[in-house]
């Protein structure tokens, strides 16, 4: 899925608390039970990081801070002010929001984005790779970032679209001068 389509996502997501759950989901490469197990503590904007405390395999780890994300979720800590989990249940809920209630949001964004190829909340995650592999980001800092324990799960999990193929030169045509092509 392109930026665009990810874009549409947000821009039809109903409630603002819906809004900042898939932007950080996407803009940090979250699985959604991380998300949903964010808590206020793990948002640090001085750094522009996201700690993941126990993610897969009991890992802590650290992602990005999407300069986009954090403003939307300062606009929503205005609104909601949660005291503990970034997302929690409901308003004076003292348990995190449900992975459910987070793939409700997506899919009811998607179907009003009209957008017809099949994803999930686990795209956003894909998209966040590929959209980095894309931009130039080295496999291993996308490793990282993911949370992966083995190079070959990212690399499994990453496809190269045709877009960075056509980027790529030979080596053979490495010293060479560039031709136009007919």
């Amino acid at each position: 899925h392109g930026a665009g389509d990810i874009h549409k996502i947000f821009d039809v997501t109903a409630t603002l608390k819906q809004k900042a759950m898939l932007m950080v989901t996407y803009s940090a490469g979250l699985r959604i039970n991380e998300t949903a197990r964010l808590r206020i503590t793990d948002i640090d904007s001085s750094r522009m990081l996201i700690r993941v405390n126990q993610g897969k395999g009991n890992k802590d780890r650290h992602t990005l801070l999407s300069q986009v994300a954090l403003e939307t979720l300062r606009e929503y800590w205005k609104e909601y002010r949660p005291k503990d989990w970034l997302f929690p249940r409901d308003t004076n809920s003292a348990e995190h929001v449900p992975v459910t209630t987070i793939q409700g949001a997506f899919k009811r964004a998607k179907r009003q984005a009209n957008l017809r190829k099949p994803a999930s909340c686990h795209t956003l995650r894909h998209s966040f790779a590929t959209h980095l592999l894309e931009a130039g980001v080295d496999l291993h800092t996308i490793q990282l970032l993911l949370g992966h324990s083995s190079i070959r799960t990212t690399t499994v999990y990453l496809h190269v679209s045709n877009k960075s193929l056509a980027k790529i030169v030979s080596p053979l045509d490495l010293d060479q001068p560039r031709k136009p092509r007919k």
